[in-house]
């Protein structure tokens, strides 16, 4: 047996994007995988999921060969065909309904199963040159970049090292021990070199949380009205920096005379935090200078999300931290490549006119709601890559409603065979990362990469670029990008996005494209037009939805409020070893993750008459779930957690935790409110025994 180390990318639905080291066994199998030490942010770490990649690369349920449904949508029931005889038909049934009904009715779904540009992101070169329905892509980022965008104005941020030069790091609506290890590698370095204290706010006690000096645990969609408590004390206790704002922002007397009345009682009352809590939490960040704001996507899945991230953002900005390094805040570095992804999206064949749907309204749209649809003809055909929504989209209900449909033509290029796969009409296999060239970027760090192929996949499986050079053909698709290779693609668009060719982006490894510290500092200003930060967004220029939208940073009353007959707020965190509803296939991670259970206070189950390790119903006007309770003091009464993307047949109903969550978009951008969810929660055995009387 001989074995090489190769360089590659973790490509899986994580800000760290980690530089990996590959062990390549005989020139066909994966062995241990490792983070790059030479890497300045993987700095050697990756998560446990990855580090286990051989168990899911070369996991016995694979799909290997194309199929052909058999049997009822859903069954499972398939036949093996030929890539041929597969791609034939696809392209005869788009082409017949195209014909029938307008290319609309075909709708191309994607999401982030890979983060590769070429390997994800192709799709789209399809849908414009075929003028197929567009996606408007909301499952993760839409609510974020609505926020973010509000003050800063470009998604960018404080180099994300330098958390280990911080003094403070406040980890705000993110755990990253589940979700982003290296998060926690440079917090460590901080708190060992400098003595730097760690924040984490999250509605409950997290992997992260138990690690922090102080937690603080608000109820979900508050965090707006908890950072301008914050601000209100800054101002209060002299900690504003005038000159700061009088140079870098829109309307700094106009903030403060708002913020007169956001007292941290009025705070306490909204959050049930103490006032107390917020007071200690606002003089430990105000008399800091640098304390590094490191924000998740949790607290962004709710209906006032992008208004509690904008709120958020102008924490920085009022006590004049970003001039400081270990200072200011940072969501994502995504705009630090400018891009040019013409090639890859074929944004040059681009049609204006063609309707764009909401991802995350998949249900809606696949059940006719005109909202989504406009004035265009039903969606009677899916080509679904990289991503699973039967499980993963908002209204679980609603959308196998929607894939149910017989009049839908479904196709899915998968690894393994999920609960949309098994809705398909045709399924077809997929490679995985170390199978197939592809381009990278970090959102939580400043590296490009590229991974290339390292063993030939298994079976018949091919990459997403392979089968869309296939339908292609097939359809008379012509774009340029279609007769070349994957890695012919990645070479042209580094160098249309101004970096160096794939040859020698392969042998440097990476490309540090972290701007200097003014421009991440935001020391030339910025980004909007005026250079300034804006307290007072024009929440108009950034989503349509924007009617309502606080003028100011505030509590935006918007969720969904539990009440007498929904008491509990329920928020659908992720879990360690599950990444969305990847490697819950891995024996390894299902064994450490158990089940699916609820993390409810004590006294609310005292109160329920539900015990450890007992049948729990949750549900709302959309369904209800079972569920196995764990008594956990954690977070507040009024509560619950259910933690990962379980597939559906683990939960005792055959049906998971996104048969309770709305498919309402979030304002003024859209986006899935995952986390903003009321129910009802019953105990199982006191429902048997009612009904038995």
């Amino acid at each position: 047996m001989t074995s090489t180390i190769r360089s590659s990318v973790c490509p899986h639905d994580c800000p760290s994007t980690c530089a990996l080291e590959v062990e390549v066994i005989d020139g066909t199998r994966i062995g241990a995988v490792r983070g790059a030490a030479a890497n300045s942010y993987t700095d050697g770490v990756i998560c446990a999921k990855v580090a286990r990649y051989a168990d899911r690369i070369h996991h016995a349920d694979r799909l290997m060969h194309p199929l052909l449904r058999t049997g009822p949508k859903g069954s499972g029931q398939f036949r093996r065909i030929g890539w041929d005889e597969a791609l034939d038909m696809i392209a005869a049934r788009f082409t017949a309904l195209a014909a029938e009904h307008g290319p609309a009715t075909i709708w191309p779904y994607y999401y982030a199963g890979t983060m590769g540009l070429v390997q994800r992101d192709g799709i789209n070169r399809l849908r414009h040159v075929m003028k197929y329905s567009g996606q408007h892509n909301t499952i993760c980022t839409a609510t974020c970049e609505a926020g973010w965008m509000a003050g800063v104005g470009r998604y960018t941020g404080p180099d994300p090292r330098e958390m280990a030069e911080a003094d403070l790091i406040v980890v705000w609506g993110g755990n990253p021990v589940n979700t982003q290890v290296n998060v926690m590698t440079h917090i460590a370095k901080a708190r060992k070199g400098r003595g730097a204290k760690l924040v984490v706010i999250d509605p409950y006690r997290t992997g992260t949380a138990q690690q922090a000096d102080l937690h603080l645990a608000p109820r979900p969609g508050t965090d707006g009205a908890l950072a301008c408590a914050v601000m209100h004390i800054a101002f209060r206790d002299g900690h504003a920096d005038r000159d700061y704002m009088a140079k870098y922002t829109d309307c700094p007397e106009a903030l403060e005379a708002h913020l007169a009345t956001k007292t941290p009682e009025w705070a306490a009352t909204i959050t049930g935090l103490t006032v107390t809590e917020i007071e200690a939490f606002a003089r430990l960040y105000c008399t800091t200078e640098r304390a590094y704001i490191r924000t998740g996507y949790g607290f962004t899945r709710m209906r006032n999300g992008a208004a509690n991230l904008h709120a958020v953002t102008c924490l920085p900005t009022v006590t004049g931290k970003w001039v400081h390094k270990g200072g200011g805040a940072l969501w994502n570095n995504r705009a630090i490549y400018h891009w040019d992804k013409t090639l890859i999206e074929g944004l040059d064949a681009v049609d204006p006119s063609v309707r764009v749907i909401d991802q995350s309204r998949i249900g809606a749209a696949l059940t006719g709601d005109r909202t989504e649809l406009g004035d265009g003809p039903p969606i009677h055909a899916l080509l679904i890559q990289n991503t699973n929504p039967v499980a993963v989209a908002p209204d679980s209900n609603k959308v196998i409603r929607g894939f149910k449909r017989e009049d839908l033509f479904t196709v899915v290029h998968e690894q393994f065979m999920t609960e949309t796969a098994k809705f398909a009409d045709i399924v077809l296999p997929a490679t995985m990362f170390m199978e197939h060239d592809d381009l990278y970027q970090a959102g939580g760090h400043s590296h490009i990469q590229i991974g290339p192929k390292l063993i030939e996949p298994p079976g018949e499986c091919r990459s997403n670029h392979e089968v869309l050079q296939g339908l292609a053909l097939r359809l008379g698709a012509e774009h340029p990008a279609f007769a070349m290779t994957s890695m012919e693609i990645v070479d042209a668009t580094l160098r249309a996005s101004g970096w160096p060719g794939a040859e020698e982006v392969v042998a440097r490894r990476w490309i540090d494209a972290q701007p200097d510290f003014a421009a991440s500092h935001f020391l030339d200003g910025f980004g909007h037009a005026d250079g300034k930060f804006h307290f007072a967004p024009d929440w108009s220029r950034i989503g349509p939805r924007h009617h309502g939208m606080p003028k100011l940073p505030d509590h935006m009353e918007v969720i969904d409020e539990s009440g007498t007959e929904r008491p509990f707020r329920l928020v659908a965190a992720p879990a360690r070893q599950f990444l969305n509803t990847s490697f819950t296939e891995v024996a390894a991670g299902r064994k450490r993750e158990g089940r699916p259970s609820v993390l409810i206070h004590p006294a609310d189950a005292g109160r329920l008459g539900i015990i450890e390790g007992g049948r729990v119903r949750l549900g709302n006007a959309r369904g209800d779930i079972l569920v196995h309770a764990k008594l956990f003091e954690g977070l507040q009464p009024g509560v619950v957690i259910i933690e990962s993307i379980w597939p559906h047949a683990d939960f005792e109903g055959g049906i998971g935790i996104n048969a309770l969550t709305s498919d309402d978009p979030a304002p003024p951008l859209g986006g899935a409110v995952f986390h903003d969810t009321a129910v009802w929660v019953r105990s199982a055995a006191a429902e048997l025994q009612d009904a038995a009387e």
